[in-house]
């Protein structure tokens, strides 16, 4: 293949601005799929995908295109997700591109994740060719979103182009464009090898399937290779392109994207961002990777049966090579047994997740609440770290409790900063200063309490600016502050998987809220379910749940009331003892509808 013919681009736009969509029409457009195989979102091969109508994975696709200049050109396309909790994804594709497609929709205009996605595509250097669509649509203004762009992204009106995905108006115009504007990978096919892994999956039949970009040299079948990061070798036993599907080829030339599997069983031997080399002539340094992702929403995952938990371990293995950006590690809770503390980007990357575990590895799982790693300092002088609530000591044995706070640099537009300021003062945050980057942009900084942040906060900055408003921490240590643990009695008995950490003067509208929620959600039993909020040994707020009627005296017609009342006292020690050994099952969304309690 000649070099200067190939071309590396993706598709970024905010979410449901026709990403999936502009993608079909260039498959069909340069017959990369026939008709008889097409369907709608062809490159989302998730079930969640397909369902949500959202890009949760990356695709990467080659297609052959004649251009107009009479030359045929190879085009590595991937698509990209679209919405800010797989900001990540998206990272990690433009590391494999020289060239990108931005995405305005001619109704919406610029969104959050035009802007975020526009900023992420500079920091790689990439060539950007800005795409309005949705042109076809009644609400379409084009011209007005033309200026806006040329306004808040700062590209000129006249390299903007007009395409309505759906209907397949200006896919050709995109095509040149990407051809004229996007460069040819640089790369010397005669340097040693040096390709980097973008991304992995795992298949059943072939182990880690690694997906990579070449950036010098040649990766052919039967080759041995190193992982630069970790050191590993092995030897390549099928080298291949996607077309969409697999297609098994002799060797991946240099500026090329394919796939390699290498027999590799282990999830753990692989790592995103690593850089393959040939073991017989290795390269001298290492690609550079790509920046990790802070994740902002911690929360336990257990198994439901606790001799699931190895299962368990090795689809979080599995899955974690498709997604990088989710991280875990062992922990385990008294009432739930062995589980996994995990990082998330936010609430719904949490439940795609979820719902990833459940249908694709079949597991049975339980979601806790969230919670950060607090220190406690005894009585005695001893000092305990406490990353379970459950762990936390009796009050009379605590001299101080301490919490992690962070610096957060919070970018907003000015229009926004009195919504933003009085949101911070919510999260017990302390103001620390304020910058004007431009006329339009504000950069403030606060102080906060890492356990105020690390839910929803990410998500209502987002809502407040209307996608513009962005946010990273920095961790500076721990702090002594006024700290108790809230428990949740379930008919007296402690459910751990509930208890969390609060300040003092939220313990009580927390723990109030937790009540009146599992209330509702809590099915009803043929006995009286309590429910109570306690700090120590004192109860702070109190729910029940009503236990079903059973009328035990439908049969009795007439007669002395005695009868009745034998019948009734019977049925009244029947839920006595049904009480003491009942146990209350509580459903999933209760532990989800307890992430949500502000």
């Amino acid at each position: 293949m000649i070099q200067k013919h190939l071309r590396n681009f993706s598709i970024i736009a905010h979410i449901d601005h026709g990403k999936s969509t502009l993608a079909d029409r260039i498959l069909e457009f340069t017959g990369a799929i026939d008709k008889r195989t097409f369907h709608n979102q062809l490159l989302d091969d998730m079930d969640l995908e397909q369902e949500r109508g959202i890009t949760i994975k990356a695709s990467a696709v080659k297609i052959r295109y004649r251009a107009k200049d009479g030359e045929e050109y190879t085009l590595n396309l991937i698509d990209t997700p679209g919405h800010v909790d797989f900001t990540y994804e998206v990272s990690k594709s433009l590391r494999a591109c020289e060239g990108a497609l931005l995405l305005v929709d001619a109704s919406q205009g610029v969104e959050a994740q035009t802007v975020a996605n526009l900023y992420l595509a500079i920091e790689h250097n990439l060539e950007i060719i800005p795409v309005v669509n949705k042109i076809d649509l009644a609400t379409a203004e084009p011209e007005k979103v033309k200026k806006q762009i040329h306004r808040i992204l700062g590209i000129d009106e006249s390299e903007i182009i007009l395409a309505s995905a759906k209907m397949g108006v200006g896919v050709s115009d995109i095509l040149e464009r990407v051809i004229q504007r996007v460069p040819p990978p640089e790369g010397d096919p005669a340097a040693p090898l040096q390709a980097l892994i973008f991304d992995s999956a795992f298949d059943i039949y072939q182990g880690v399937i690694i997906y990579t970009r070449l950036f010098n040299g040649v990766l052919r079948k039967g080759m041995k290779i190193r992982m630069m990061g970790s050191g590993k070798e092995f030897e390549v036993l099928e080298v291949g392109v996607l077309t969409p599907k697999p297609l098994a080829c002799e060797a991946l030339a240099t500026g090329e994207v394919g796939y390699i599997t290498c027999n590799i069983r282990s999830a753990k031997e692989v790592e995103n961002g690593d850089t393959i080399t040939d073991v017989s002539n290795p390269a001298s340094a290492v690609l550079p990777g790509y920046k990790k992702v802070r994740p902002l929403v911690f929360a336990g995952i257990y198994p439901v049966n606790s001799k699931d938990f190895q299962g368990l371990k090795d689809a979080m293995e599995k899955l974690q090579l498709s997604d990088a950006s989710f991280i875990y590690e062992v922990e385990s809770s008294a009432s739930v047994g062995f589980g996994f503390r995990c990082g998330f980007l936010g609430l719904l990357h949490m439940e795609i997740i979820q719902e990833r575990l459940e249908r694709e590895y079949d597991q049975n799982l339980v979601i806790t609440t969230p919670s950060v790693v607090y220190k406690v300092k005894k009585i005695n002088g001893e000092v305990l770290e406490i990353e379970n609530p459950s762990k936390m000591p009796d009050p009379s044995q605590i001299e101080a409790t301490l919490e992690p706070f962070v610096d957060a640099a919070i970018l907003t537009p000015t229009s926004n900063i009195g919504a933003i300021l009085e949101l911070c003062e919510q999260r017990r945050g302390a103001y620390r200063s304020t910058e004007y980057l431009s006329d339009e942009r504000v950069k403030i900084i606060y102080e906060f309490p890492l356990s105020e942040i690390i839910v929803d906060f990410y998500d209502r900055i987002k809502s407040l600016t209307k996608g513009y408003g962005s946010m990273d921490y920095e961790f500076k240590g721990h702090r002594e502050s006024d700290l108790v643990k809230l428990d949740i009695l379930i008919n007296s008995e402690i459910c751990d998987s509930f208890s969390s950490i609060v300040h003092r003067e939220r313990a009580q509208h927390k723990g109030r809220a937790l009540c009146e929620r599992l209330r509702e959600l809590i099915p009803r039993q043929l006995f009286e379910v309590v429910i109570q909020a306690a700090i120590g040994g004192k109860i702070i707020a109190r729910e029940s749940v009503r236990p079903l009627g059973k009328n035990v005296t439908s049969k009795c017609y007439g007669g002395d009331i005695t009868r009745k009342r034998k019948l009734w006292e019977k049925q009244k020690e029947g839920k006595r003892r049904m009480k003491q050994f009942g146990k209350v099952e509580i459903p999933q969304e209760a532990f989800l509808a307890a992430l949500k309690i502000e």
